[in-house]
Order: C-alpha cells, then sequence, then structure tokens
C-alpha cells in the first residue's frame, strides 16, 4: 500500500479516528470534573548539617544529597512510618501512599513532601507526622543502636576488669604485671651493688645483696608463669575500653545528628491549597486523547483486514458470454425468386425479420 491508499483508508474511516479520542477525551473529562475538589499541601525539608561534612556523619561523600533523598523517599513510605502517620493523623495508610510524594530540589539536599486528599483539614497534619515521624526513623534509630553499642563495650569492660579482680583474688597477688618490673628493676640494682662491694672488700655487704638477690630471683620465677594469664586478660580489658571510647564517640554524634534532624528546624509547612481543576484536566486528558487515537488507529486496521477478508470469501460472479457473430435484420438480404415458365406472376416473399430469444434469425414465411 502506498501512502495514497492510507489516506484513503483514513477518510473512509475518518468517524473512527475522530470519534473514538473524542469519546475518551470526554470520559477522562467527565471523571476530573466530577470527581472531588482535591487540596494540595507542601513541607519542605532543609537540613544541610545532616549531609556532608566530616566521615562520621550517616551521610558523606560526593552523593550524600542523592542518598539522603532516596533514603528520606523510602522512609516516607515504609510500613512503620505509615502506621505511625495513620495513627497519628486517622487517615487510612493506603489514602497515605497515595497522596504522598517527595521530590528534590534541583541536586541539592533539601526536599518537598507534597500532600494531597479530598478533606483540606488532614492535609496539614499529614504533612507535619510524616516529616517528623521520617526523621525520627532516619536519624533516632541511629541514636538507639549508638546507645546499644555503648552498653555492649561498658557490659565487655565491666567483665574483663571483673576477671582480673578474681584472678588476682585466685593468685594472691595485686597488679603482678608491676610488682615484676618493680623486682626485676630490683634485681638489677642488688646486682650492681653486690659488685661494688666485693670491689671495696665488703664481703659483709656483698653476703647482705646476694641474700636479697636471691629473694629478689624467687619472687620473679614465682611471679614469671602467672603474668601470660593476666597479660592476656588486661589486653582483653584495653580493647574493651577502646571499643567504649569509640562507641561514645558513635553515640556522641548520632545524638549531634538527632539534634541536626529537629523537625521543628528543618521544616516548614506552606499553605493548603486547592488543587486547579483546568491544569488536571490537562494533564489528564491530554495522554488519554494521545492513547485515544493510537486506539482509533488501531480499530481503523482491524477494520479495514476484516473488510478485505470479507471480500475475499465472497463468491464471484459467473463470466459473461457474447455471441461471436448476432444476426441483425440489416444483415439479411432479401433473395430475388424467378417466376417460373408459364406461371403467373406472383409477389415476391416478404422476410419478417424478428429476432429470436437467442438472437438467432427464423426462417422466411411466405
Amino acid at each position: 500500500m502506498e501512502i495514497v491508499d492510507y489516506l484513503r483508508v483514513a477518510r473512509r474511516r475518518l468517524w473512527v479516528l475522530v470519534g473514538v479520542p473524542v469519546l475518551a477525551t470526554g470520559a477522562a473529562a467527565g471523571i476530573v470534573l466530577l470527581a472531588p475538589q482535591q487540596y494540595s499541601g507542601t513541607a519542605y525539608v532543609a537540613a544541610p548539617a545532616l549531609v556532608g561534612g566530616t566521615a562520621g556523619t550517616q551521610y558523606s561523600g560526593t552523593q550524600a544529597a542523592n542518598q539522603f533523598v532516596a533514603a528520606f523517599g523510602a522512609a516516607v513510605t515504609s510500613p512503620r512510618v505509615v502506621a505511625d502517620v495513620a495513627g497519628d493523623t486517622g487517615v487510612a495508610p493506603e489514602r497515605l501512599r497515595d497522596g504522598l510524594a517527595v521530590t528534590q530540589v534541583g541536586a541539592s539536599s533539601q526536599l518537598e513532601v507534597t500532600y494531597t486528599a479530598t478533606k483540606r483539614a488532614t492535609v496539614a497534619p499529614v504533612l507535619t507526622a510524616t516529616t517528623t515521624r521520617a526523621l525520627a526513623f532516619l536519624f533516632s534509630s541511629q541514636v538507639g543502636i549508638a546507645t546499644g553499642e555503648v552498653e555492649a563495650a561498658n557490659a565487655d569492660v565491666t567483665a574483663a576488669t571483673k576477671a582480673i579482680g578474681e584472678w588476682e583474688k585466685t593468685n594472691k597477688v595485686s597488679q603482678p604485671d608491676r610488682i615484676y618490673q618493680a623486682t626485676l628493676s630490683e634485681l638489677t640494682s642488688l646486682r650492681q651493688q653486690q659488685l661494688s662491694m666485693q670491689a671495696v672488700g665488703n664481703g659483709r655487704g656483698a653476703d647482705a645483696a646476694a641474700a636479697a638477690i636471691a629473694a629478689a630471683q624467687k619472687k620473679l620465677d614465682e611471679l614469671g608463669p602467672k603474668l601470660p594469664d593476666y597479660q592476656a586478660l588486661l589486653a582483653r580489658r584495653d580493647a574493651a575500653t577502646s571499643a567504649l571510647a569509640q562507641a561514645r564517640e558513635g553515640l556522641q554524634a548520632a545524638r549531634a545528628q538527632t539534634q541536626a534532624a529537629d523537625p521543628a528546624q528543618v521544616t516548614s509547612i506552606g499553605a493548603v491549597r486547592a488543587v486547579s481543576r483546568l491544569s488536571e484536566l490537562v494533564r489528564t486528558a491530554l495522554p488519554v486523547a494521545g492513547a485515544g487515537l493510537l486506539l482509533g488507529v488501531l480499530l481503523v486496521g482491524v477494520l479495514e483486514l476484516f473488510a478485505r477478508g470479507r471480500a475475499a470469501i465472497r463468491p464471484s460472479a459467473p463470466p459473461v458470454t457474447v455471441p461471436a457473430a448476432v444476426a441483425t435484420p440489416a444483415a439479411i438480404a432479401e433473395p430475388e425468386f424467378a417466376a417460373p415458365t408459364g406461371a403467373s406472376s406472383v409477389a415476391a416473399p416478404s422476410v419478417e425479420a424478428v429476432a429470436g430469444p437467442a438472437g438467432t434469425v427464423p426462417a422466411a414465411r411466405q
């Protein structure tokens, strides 16, 4: 088929191409115009202190803004937040999911939370509850996690300290590592004294130094085998103490983020306004008209294929047989009859040229 054929088909089915989009657009317009009046409000969330900054910040790096926007959008429609907002406002969770929308302002970390509903009085409370619950869901939970880490680290420190106390009680010695170091230093000093006394010929002082050296060496021999276990307990306590310090730093950072995410400081609720029916009609009617036109084109194609199929299966008429030669009255010549000898003259016979039913000429009548 050429373009002319398509145009011919479109002209013949013009009522379909025009009627389907008009009907679809009319139906969409009727639905929009007959629907209840919608009211919309917007909450603005601007919390630059929550994004970027130190590496300890929850959202940091080159993608911090996008990560914050994605996390906040997911939190707004999460089951927990939706259930909490429904409990605070009395709006059904399904209605909240249908009416809430989160958009990013440019490439920044600022957000716009929009809620649309048929009841004007529910718009502002829903926006307030949604922003509050979403921020608490994102940052208050971090405080809870950090608090748990601090408690766990503190418990480890307490357990390690208790184990050290029990070891000292069992071995009847306190801080054996320090005693060992002090005894070792004392032993070194006694040996130097012994050598000095021997050098000056003080045998009595040298013997006293030798006795002190023997006592110190005995103490070292007793403490030496016990030190590895005690030092392992000390290492465990030191590790728990370091973990406790890190957990406390994390808790402090989480609390700082929670303060920076205070809804009273980072959110603002705009005025509630009625949604324009004209803009809603344009947004709805144009796509519906386009879909209706596409449907009309498809319907024209189906109708044309159906019509061609019926024409193909319809029985054809028998061919008409035209006689090769049909005699006409003008083509029949009147024969001349000669009068017989001795006979009186008679009139020549006349020929009646009457065409027969089959186009033949009957015999002449005299």
